[in-house]
């Protein structure tokens, strides 16, 4: 056996009289450092379903599902697929993301990795396809201020907010009586920016 060093037992007298060096995780809290990025937390009063999120994602631990039939967007988190990067924090819109000390993860089941959050989608009346989140649309207009009622659909989705307008005619084909004048009924609705050329083009130059 080999005598013991100084060092050894200058650790050896300090743990006798201060208690072990180790910490006493995961029975006791260790903190991390100040700039620690661990855990994502999603403030969904912020958060507009914009995706940005998903898009800048390394790891794919952020998914978008949009349900047409049902009008639903889901953002979906995997926890268990993030490299804690820093991207979707850093390109949020709104800020509605975060990194928290929180960084034990270690759980025996795979239940409660995955954070969804759902927002109410806005669709072409046209063709049908996804336009944006309602709260997205919501957002954009309040950046423009007074110049998104230069937008049919922001000004519809105002006036709809705002109780100014009939809601029969948003989301659905106008009536066939409207159509007398085009150019008043046809552009005034929910519209892709495909359809909203489309529509123009017709309705002005007939093609």
């Amino acid at each position: 056996m080999k005598r013991p060093k100084i060092r050894e037992l200058g650790e050896a007298i300090r743990a006798l009289v201060k208690g072990p060096y180790t910490v006493k995780f995961p029975y006791a809290p260790s903190p991390a450092a100040a700039k620690f990025r661990g855990i994502m937390a999603i403030d969904e009063v912020k958060c507009i379903g914009c995706s940005a999120c998903v898009e800048v994602c390394p790891s794919k631990a952020r998914e978008v599902q949009d349900d047409k039939d049902k009008r639903i967007r889901t953002l979906i988190y995997h926890q268990e697929r993030c490299i804690y990067c820093g991207q979707c924090v850093d390109y949020c819109p709104t800020d509605a993301l975060k990194h928290t000390q929180e960084y034990d993860i270690a759980q025996l089941t795979k239940d409660g990795y995955e954070t969804k959050t759902e927002f109410e989608l806005i669709l072409c009346d046209e063709c049908g396809e996804v336009i944006a989140p309602k709260t997205q649309l919501k957002w954009i207009a309040k950046k423009l201020g007074e110049l998104a009622y230069d937008n049919p659909t922001l000004w519809l989705i105002l006036s709809k907010e705002l109780g100014t307008i009939e809601p029969r005619f948003i989301g659905e084909a106008p009536p066939s009586h409207l159509k007398v004048s085009p150019y008043r009924s046809g552009h005034l609705r929910l519209l892709c920016p495909r359809c909203r050329r489309s529509t123009y083009l017709h309705e002005i130059w007939g093609y």
